[in-house]
């Protein structure tokens, strides 16, 4: 589901040198930290694009977030992660060059079954080291770029991406004639029983293909592709350690996303998105589906579960994901799992699994 207050949790790295005594952060990154001075999220939000897909002053959190399942000519499978995220530091309207309150971060990742390389930038707001245009649009950081090809008002419909790190480089072409699709209740994402939540919507009917570079050596890939947006200012409570979340690409055509938000104390709030594959979309409750680890990873310390079952009774489904690579750690100032998966069970897929707070 792509909550990333990664970044939050960066500016608030980057304040303590001159605040000793700032409050520890609640929740995965300080993102079940009070937020009552920020925009807050409300149903009822009408979306209009292509002015949504730009930045949302006023809110404290913000991110545009790619992956992408693919295959070289000979069938090896790969997966691909781009993110810029947007943080704003303090509330109120941003100011000009170097007294901008916005941090920048960007995240890329490869990962292919014995690899993952994961790389990461930061930028200071308001210099152009970073940030987001809508008319043509373009999300960037140095020059980790993520930009459209097409000067209409569906720019997503023909996007480039490119990043790279010390070890892995690639550059994609993304395309879709398909609409984006709102998550949650018509795009108002709930995060628990208390109400926190986020704007959330998707592009999951992307077609990738390009090259990627890995270790000096060049595949040629192929494979579908998902973009998640979305912003708020408090998505999770206090109680909330972290989560675990999903995009799946079934054969049949139709795409699920789900996420499981954990909890300190009680059971985890789970919801999700089942996508038909003429686009129609069901918002799905904890009590429609069965999220289950089946098999932990030592990952860096740490025990992840890396094979999920994933059983949702009225559509019939059954599926099994295991990772590609279970150590595809995100070993970074802010680490966390993140890395293709496979699907199976009564249907077959592809999809993309992310897991915090571990």
């Amino acid at each position: 589901m792509k909550i990333k207050g990664l970044l939050l949790a960066l500016g608030v790295l980057l304040l303590s040198a001159c605040d000793d005594d700032k409050a520890p952060a609640a929740g995965f990154a300080g993102l079940g930290n009070e937020a009552a001075a920020f925009a807050q999220v409300v149903p009822g939000k009408v979306f209009s694009f292509p002015e949504d897909h730009g930045p949302h002053q006023g809110f404290r959190i913000e991110w545009w977030y790619v992956t992408a399942n693919l295959k070289d000519d000979q069938g090896h499978d790969f997966g691909v992660q781009w993110t810029l995220f947007r943080s704003a530091l303090k509330a109120g309207p941003d100011q000009a060059g170097w007294g901008s309150q916005t941090i920048w971060m960007g995240h890329a990742a490869v990962t292919s079954a014995t690899q993952h390389y994961a790389a990461e930038r930061y930028a200071r707001g308001g210099v152009e080291q970073a940030g987001v245009s809508t008319r043509p649009f373009k999300a960037w950081i140095d020059d980790w770029t993520f930009d459209s090809q097409s000067a209409s008002d569906n720019p997503l419909a023909d996007m480039q991406l490119h990043a790279r790190g010390p070890s892995f480089s690639y550059q994609l072409h993304l395309a879709s004639t398909q609409p984006l699709v709102l998550q949650g209740a018509q795009g108002f994402s709930q995060k628990s029983e208390q109400g926190q939540a986020s704007y959330y919507y998707s592009q999951p009917y992307f077609q990738a293909s390009g090259s990627l570079v890995i270790d000096g050596k060049t595949y040629h890939v192929s494979g579908p592709a998902w973009l998640d947006r979305e912003w708020s200012s408090q998505p999770l409570t206090a109680n909330q350690t972290g989560w675990d979340w999903f995009s799946v690409h079934l054969e049949s055509g139709a795409q699920l996303m789900l996420y499981r938000m954990r909890q300190k104390n009680g059971d985890p709030y789970v919801t999700g998105t089942w996508i038909d594959a003429d686009g129609q979309t069901q918002l799905l409750k904890g009590s429609q589906m069965q999220l289950t680890p089946l098999t932990t990873s030592d990952v860096a310390g740490h025990e992840m579960p890396t094979r999920w079952s994933v059983k949702i009774p009225s559509k019939q489904l059954d599926i099994v994901t295991t990772a590609l690579n279970p150590k595809a750690w995100m070993d970074l100032r802010i680490p966390y799992w993140e890395g293709p998966v496979t699907v199976t069970g009564n249907q077959k897929g592809i999809g993309y699994l992310e897991m915090t707070g571990y």
